[in-house]
């Protein structure tokens, strides 16, 4: 790795005073990305400011209308929480399934949507609930935050400080999962409300991720397994690698929305 300095933050506002004051400098989290990848020396900031033990950024919170969830709170702390298993089970389910124990237990929520890796589980969720991400500055409809593969709507030096999410209790996420590291080939996350449907695809699009209107359109008419196994993918617009064509994803995501429908049918 390339030296760099560490800080560590004891509020929010001493966070962004400190990420401020440094030449180049990257907030630090759980760092389940941020330190592999200044070890393959991809990245070298200047200063790491920590945030973990900032006790603002912690905790799961009931709103009444559903939910907030500290940015610094780990992906273990979802999935075990009660209110979100209550709330909104297809996130709990989500994020028992992230990575390994390990990474569960120290990558954190506001870490991942603010990295919004292509193939991370929790944009997904983010799109298809409906979620606003709390920032230092603002608030940003998650539609508004997530602007490409590893870009958001994030300026510099701001920092991302809770998710708020309405209930919903009629929600379910399937991924297929790349078999090394755990990030999802294709994820889609379902959630089903008085507003409707809202579908939301990672793992699979050429610009990361996106709601698919598509299926959307189809489970709206047919809440039905078959319904969302029928909804057509566009090939051209996914991502093919070593890993899978972009045919290939097309039809994981018609599988995985299928799969995600069968457990919210029973």
């Amino acid at each position: 790795m390339y030296e760099t300095t560490y800080h560590r933050a004891t509020s929010v506002a001493d966070a962004a005073a400190k990420i401020a004051a440094c030449e180049d400098g990257k907030i630090l989290s759980g760092g389940m990305t941020l330190l592999p990848t200044m070890k393959q020396r991809l990245a070298a900031p200047s200063d790491l400011v920590d945030v973990t033990h900032v006790d603002d950024l912690k905790g799961i919170a009931e709103t009444g209308g559903g939910l907030r969830i500290g940015a610094a709170t780990t992906h273990a702390e979802v999935a075990g929480s009660l209110s979100v298993r209550r709330l909104a089970p297809g996130l709990a389910e989500l994020a028992g399934h992230i990575g390994d124990p390990h990474v569960r237990h120290r990558g954190t929520i506001g870490g991942s949507i603010a990295n919004n890796d292509p193939a991370a589980d929790y944009p997904a969720a983010m799109l298809a609930l409906g979620a606003t991400i709390v920032t230092d500055k603002r608030r940003l409809a998650a539609e508004e935050f997530f602007t490409g593969l590893f870009e958001t709507a994030l300026e510099e030096g701001e920092i991302v400080t809770a998710v708020e999410i309405p209930a919903c209790a009629a929600c379910a996420y399937a991924k297929y999962p790349n078999p090394a590291s755990r990030y999802a080939m294709a994820g889609v996350f379902v959630a089903r409300s008085d507003g409707g449907v809202r579908v939301a695809v990672t793992g699979a699009g050429a610009n990361g991720v996106f709601r698919h209107e598509g299926l959307e359109q189809a489970l709206a008419q047919s809440f039905t397994p078959e319904a969302a196994a029928s909804a057509t993918t566009e090939a051209d617009s996914l991502i093919s690698d070593i890993h899978g064509s972009a045919e290939y994803r097309a039809n994981l995501v018609a599988v995985m929305a299928k799969r995600a429908v069968q457990k919210l049918a029973g």
